[in-house]
């Protein structure tokens, strides 16, 4: 049998009980990396008595070898009871384990996944945005024409949306939201169940001054709903099924979703 097991994000105390004893019974535990998982289980002993199965097998499976891993194994390999457990928060969110549930789908592995710790669901309840229908979009591209159309993505869906991205980057992603949205209201989350957790509301332009250059931890940043394009009777299928000239479409969807008209273009070009 398969377990995704959730560990958490920063506060030691959001580990569950059935989680502990998942732990604790695991054969094999697959891990994003072994030596977070073993310092894990360290953690466990000191403060909760956690004492594992002897002969426990530690085998590391991340986003580099998850593929070439997951094509290697047969259904004999879950004779045993076999872990997965990422570094922090939830197997499977920006994070190894949906080709292990793949596998097990497709050739009737049974298999469990515990609810648990998770930043993006944190950070949208705590955003206080009332949009209860919401996108998450993980990381978005790094640079190019890729990262500009994920972002205009982001923020003209018409949902709220949920980014995670690295300290490295985050003054950029302000700036770039500043220069397409600069009235949109958005939300950062930093170091969720950390010491040093924080909340920033407002305009990326109010948060940029806020953090002065502070950009150290990890942030989730939820993305307000385009008022416009949710009350709007029009879509952008609607346009696309129309026999226009890209530009033409182009010109349209800019119109209820606010996106730029030549990134617009661009992407249409792209699909």
């Amino acid at each position: 049998m398969l377990q995704l097991v959730p560990t958490p994000i920063g506060n030691i105390g959001d580990m569950s009980l059935r989680a502990i004893d998942a732990l604790r019974d695991a054969d094999t535990l697959l891990c994003e990396d072994t030596r977070v998982t073993k310092k894990l289980l360290n953690i466990l002993k000191e403060r909760y008595n956690f004492q594992k199965k002897e002969n426990q097998e530690f085998i590391s499976l991340h986003s580099h070898n998850e593929k070439e891993f997951v094509e290697k194994l047969t259904p004999s390999f879950f004779d045993k009871n076999i872990v997965y457990v990422s570094d922090a928060g939830m197997p499977g969110i920006s994070d190894p384990g949906q080709l292990l549930v793949r596998f097990c789908i497709d050739n009737g592995v049974k298999y469990d996944i515990f609810p648990g710790a998770n930043a993006l669901l944190t950070a949208f309840v705590a955003s206080g945005f009332v949009e209860t229908q919401m996108l998450f979009f993980g990381f978005l591209d790094h640079k190019g024409s890729s990262r500009a159309e994920g972002l205009q993505n982001a923020l003209h869906n018409g949902y709220t949306t949920i980014l995670y991205e690295s300290p490295h980057r985050l003054e950029k992603l302000l700036l770039e939201i500043d220069k397409e949205e600069p009235q949109r209201e958005i939300f950062l989350a930093k170091e969720l169940t950390k010491k040093f957790q924080n909340y920033f509301h407002g305009t990326a332009k109010d948060i940029f001054e806020k953090l002065s250059g502070n950009y150290k931890g990890e942030w989730v940043v939820v993305l307000k709903a385009s008022q416009v394009q949710a009350s709007s009777a029009i879509s952008q299928s609607d346009i696309l099924e129309l026999e226009l000239p890209k530009k033409v479409q182009a010109k349209l969807i800019s119109k209820i979703t606010g996106e730029n008209i030549k990134a617009c273009y661009q992407r249409l070009l792209n699909l």
